[in-house]
């Protein structure tokens, strides 16, 4: 993801070259639910943890997501809701469920923001569970929804190569559908706190000076505070499930997904 406005050949390589780190070292609108109920996960692990330690074991967290359901983020800058629309995009939907469920996002900050193009986020704050996710990718969904302005996409660094980091978009990027990017959901409240999200670093190596991927997986949060401390980042996430919904009770374990071969910058 690069450049603002609309994206030359080059800059269109950039974008998927600039995710190549998420795959290598992790290998348009949803309505809202009537009276949603909120169930925000109370996994949080034992004092001796700052994370849920089920996040290490990415093939038992596969729960389905509900049809449609709503995260509450609460940041540094302020709330905004996502609006998730399983329909859209399947995988993606259940994977991002299962992630707000134990609080991935927790802690993490929006290391890419593009005026006029994406924020970015998605990289633990803890490197032993990025080492874990970069091996847990998820198979594309087909492009059912553009990637219109407030739309949530996962980044990726070329086929079959989602696993934890998403953007919104900033305005119509509908250059984006026909390189595979699905999104799967809808900012619905708090699109001017997104908008307003620090974006003084830009973008990161080789093309910036911003925060680099590969730093932040390998040193987690205490890179970002050290070098770019003006980042906004994510305080909580809450789980809002339409009414009736309950969280799944039960988790499944599949094969470990292949990884993947990305494409090189």
């Amino acid at each position: 993801m690069h450049k603002c406005g609309w994206m030359t050949i080059t800059g269109l390589m950039l974008f998927l070259a600039s995710t190549c780190n998420e795959a290598r070292a992790q290998a348009a609108q949803a309505q809202a639910p009537s009276q949603p109920n909120a169930t925000g996960s109370t996994h949080k692990s034992a004092a001796a943890s700052p994370y849920d330690r089920a996040l290490l074991r990415p093939a038992l967290l596969t729960a389905r997501a509900p049809a449609t359901y709503q995260v509450k983020f609460t940041t540094t800058k302020g709330d905004f809701v996502i609006s998730v629309t399983r329909a859209w995009a399947p995988l993606g939907a259940d994977r991002f469920y299962n992630l707000v469920r134990r609080h991935f996002y927790d802690n993490t900050s929006f290391f890419r923001v593009l005026k006029g193009f994406v924020v970015q986020w998605g990289i633990s704050a803890y490197p032993p569970v990025s080492a874990a996710w970069s091996r847990a990718p998820i198979k594309d969904d087909p492009v059912v929804q553009s990637n219109l302005r407030g739309s949530i996409t996962y980044a990726m660094g070329g086929p079959n190569t989602r696993t934890t980091q998403v953007f919104v978009n900033l305005v119509d990027n509908n250059r984006l559908d026909g390189m595979g990017f699905s999104a799967f959901g809808q900012v619905t409240e708090g699109m001017d706190v997104v908008e307003a999200l620090y974006a003084g670093y830009g973008e990161g190596a080789p093309d910036g000076q911003g925060p680099q991927q590969d730093l932040i997986e390998k040193s987690g949060r205490p890179y970002l505070d050290k070098g770019f401390d003006k980042l906004d980042s994510i305080k909580t996430t809450t789980l809002i499930l339409p009414p009736g919904a309950t969280p799944a009770k039960s988790l499944t374990a599949p094969k470990a997904a292949p990884t993947p071969a990305t494409p090189k910058p």
